[in-house]
């Protein structure tokens, strides 16, 4: 329908004018008494060339429209190939087009570049920071209380430095998966020790019956979904336990902390959204669960949350797309 009104609007002034023609030819005939039969032939035939040509008009436009909506669907790549232009506006526009569609690729191309400067430098400091965090590790050796307290804190800048790795990988297309069959245990198990000076500095209990289950998917982004869940379990959680189950391909980590308000709860996987908890408590980022979400998603799991103001909180992990066995 637009492309008929399309061809319509272009050829109006034509067919206004073969109207008024005709229109004074038939008047002229009729005042001068002549043959009248002659005329219709004529205005037959001219109407039927007319319509020939709003046809092929037709058809053209049509042509030129899929080509145009076939560039639309794919404008970064394809728009050096409009079709040819039939007027001086139509020159004009492709200009247009072309000046902005090379301004595009200058401005993605030094975005890009950007990109890969931060991400390099990023990448670069978390591997030299990981040099000074050693050496600290070895000199709090000592078994002694104010040792203790710093190697808790050491953990918790570790797991900030991984955190910030995994973010620059996650963002920048490189993701490096590496699929293949784990054993689920030694999955939450390598997790969990990371967070054992933290359970043990809060006295929180940890109930984890040892599961069999295997599972296909790459260890490293499974491991850094276990890790924020568990962070956050013991974050928020001050006294009582954190709990881990697996059960019908489903992998759950419940803890007895403050819980989620409700209202926040749709917002929590959520770049940069901290909720209410996130402001009472001031230290969290907004990125944890965030980078958990996203984790997931790469590896096709799905994951959800439960809470109670109060209760606590349940993290869901639909392990079914990951082939629990």
């Amino acid at each position: 329908m637009k492309i008929l009104k399309e061809v319509i609007r272009k050829n109006i002034r034509v067919m206004a004018v073969f109207a008024v023609m005709v229109a004074a030819n038939a008047t002229i005939f009729a005042l001068y008494d002549i043959i009248t039969e002659p005329m219709i032939y004529a205005v037959i035939l001219t109407f039927v060339v007319m319509a020939v040509i709003f046809a092929i008009d037709l058809i053209s436009e049509n042509r030129k429209r899929n080509r145009r909506m076939s560039v639309l669907s794919s404008v970064a790549s394809e728009w050096r190939n409009l079709p040819d232009a039939e007027s001086l506006a139509e020159e004009d526009y492709i200009e247009i087009i072309n000046a902005l569609g090379e301004l595009m690729e200058k401005v993605y191309d030094e975005e890009s570049s950007d990109k890969q400067d931060m991400i390099d430098y990023y990448t670069a400091w978390v591997h030299q920071i990981k040099t000074p965090i050693a050496v600290m590790r070895l000199k709090l050796s000592d078994d002694t209380p104010e040792h203790h307290a710093l190697l808790i804190e050491l953990s918790r800048i570790e797991q900030y430095v991984e955190m910030v790795l995994q973010y620059i990988r996650i963002g920048s297309g490189t993701n490096d998966l590496v699929i293949r069959e784990y054993d689920l245990d030694t999955l939450i198990c390598e997790s969990v020790r990371k967070f054992a000076p933290q359970f043990f500095e809060k006295k929180l209990q940890l109930i984890y019956e040892k599961t069999d289950a295997t599972i296909v998917s790459d260890r490293k982004w499974f491991i850094c979904i276990l890790d924020q869940l568990l962070s956050n379990a013991v974050k928020y959680t001050s006294a009582g336990s954190v709990t881990i189950s697996v059960k019908d391909s489903v992998l759950r980590v419940a803890d007895t902390g403050i819980g989620i308000a409700p209202e926040d709860l749709p917002r929590i996987f959520e770049k940069g959204y901290t909720g209410t908890n996130g402001r009472i408590e001031n230290r969290s980022s907004g990125l944890g669960l965030y980078l958990a979400k996203k984790a997931a998603d790469l590896l096709s799991i799905r994951i959800s949350a439960e809470s109670v103001i109060g209760k606590g909180s349940t993290f869901i992990l639909d392990l079914t797309q990951e082939r629990v066995r």
